[in-house]
């Protein structure tokens, strides 16, 4: 839980007395569409009440000072004219990667000290990055006096992650971050940045997010390979379909018809996923819309499936945490959520269940692994937002 009177202490220990202004810009749990975003498929994520929260005040020169309630002194300071020096992956990078992003877009930044305080856990997979992207961006255009759009928010903070940061991810983590409306998912369409706003409808079930506490840090990690086997399979197949843009503008059936082209096993099963994901989270929303909660677990049940054996990205921690979830009665469906190896699982649970469900997964899963989970009833939430 966010602790204001705290965070005010420490900045003011860090920069002084003088006027704060609080901004907040919630992370996402992606309740189902996994590594298809940036195959130009549909993802289906909702805004948590768990994020990023910044204390910012305007300093009169153009340098940027940034610190972190949970580590000792400023970690990182720049001059905006000096952005550059900052590239690549040292603390501090997602943020002055968001200024340069700005910067470029013609808007005249002020200097600022900075302040964050995060009730998300980092490496989970709850996008604490984009989160951190999307209230810098935030609260820099409102210190600015400037305006944008909550998609071109998005699509800049994207951008900062690719070019400045190094992490070649797609638009939905800071879509869904910027975009958040509470009570409801967002049905993103990833290759036109189309979205709609799709009422969860989950009467009698809560969202649990379960935190495995197995860390992965995502650049680091097998992400870029996979897209590039990804890509692989897109050139294999446009041997024959050469105006096929993204591997989600495939239907199963045509999967099957263009079957031969994917010579590499590997390639295959990578594509195979992809292909049945999208038509997953098509799927889920007519379930949703219709109230059939039972048949969307059944689909976040699969969609796990797929990305154990088909896109290999879960791993000993993430596959125990959801098995022993699909076991507990009450719940409908369990799967793993964000890149993969390692961070989180969200499952859907009947209401009367969830206590008793978080209470027997975390003692089985400590159990089965040797980590202690961290599981939590969660609801969605709105975008980013000035709190004070």
């Amino acid at each position: 839980m966010f602790d204001k009177a705290k965070a005010l202490e420490i900045f003011e220990k860090l920069y002084g007395k003088g006027e704060v202004r609080i901004f907040f810009a919630p992370g996402r749990v992606n309740l189902i569409g996994e590594h298809i975003d940036y195959n130009g498929g549909y993802v289906f994520p909702a805004a948590l009440e768990l994020g990023n929260y910044v204390l910012v005040r305007a300093r009169e020169d153009n340098t940027v000072n940034l610190a972190a309630d949970d580590l000792p002194g400023t970690l990182a300071s720049c001059r905006l004219d000096e952005l550059e020096t900052k590239r690549g992956k040292e603390w501090g990078a997602y943020q002055f990667g968001v200024l340069d992003e700005l910067l470029k877009l013609g808007i005249k930044l002020c200097g600022m000290d900075m302040l964050f305080s995060s009730t998300l856990p980092f490496g989970a997979g709850l996008s604490s990055s984009a989160s951190i992207e999307v209230v810098t961006a935030y609260a820099a255009l409102k210190l600015a006096g400037a305006e944008l759009s909550m998609t071109e928010v998005a699509l800049l903070t994207q951008r900062a992650e690719n070019n400045f940061v190094g992490v070649n991810c797609g638009i939905m983590d800071q879509f869904a971050c910027a975009n958040g409306k509470a009570g409801h998912g967002m049905l993103l369409d990833c290759a036109t940045v189309s979205c709609q706003q799709i009422p969860l409808n989950l009467d009698g079930y809560t969202i649990v997010v379960g935190n495995t506490n197995k860390k992965r840090g995502l650049a680091d990690s097998k992400y870029n390979e996979r897209r590039c086997e990804c890509e692989r399979g897109l050139e294999m197949i446009r041997t024959r379909c050469t105006e096929l843009k993204n591997l989600c503008e495939l239907t199963e059936d045509d999967l099957a018809e263009y079957d031969g082209l994917l010579t590499d096993e590997t390639v295959k099963a990578r594509v195979t996923h992809v292909v049945s994901e999208n038509a997953r989270v098509i799927e889920s929303v007519l379930l949703l819309k219709n109230g059939d909660i039972p048949g969307f677990g059944k689909l976040l049940n699969a969609s796990h499936l797929s990305l154990r054996d088909l896109y290999e990205v879960t791993g000993r921690e993430l596959d125990a945490m959801t098995e022993i979830a699909r076991a507990y009665p009450g719940c409908v469906g369990s799967r793993m959520t964000g890149a993969g190896f390692g961070g989180c699982t969200v499952s859907i649970v009947e209401n009367s269940a969830v206590e008793g469900f978080i209470a027997h997964v975390s003692a089985e899963y400590e159990k089965a692994t040797g980590l202690r989970g961290d599981l939590y009833a969660s609801n969605a939430s709105d975008g980013p937002v000035e709190l004070c």
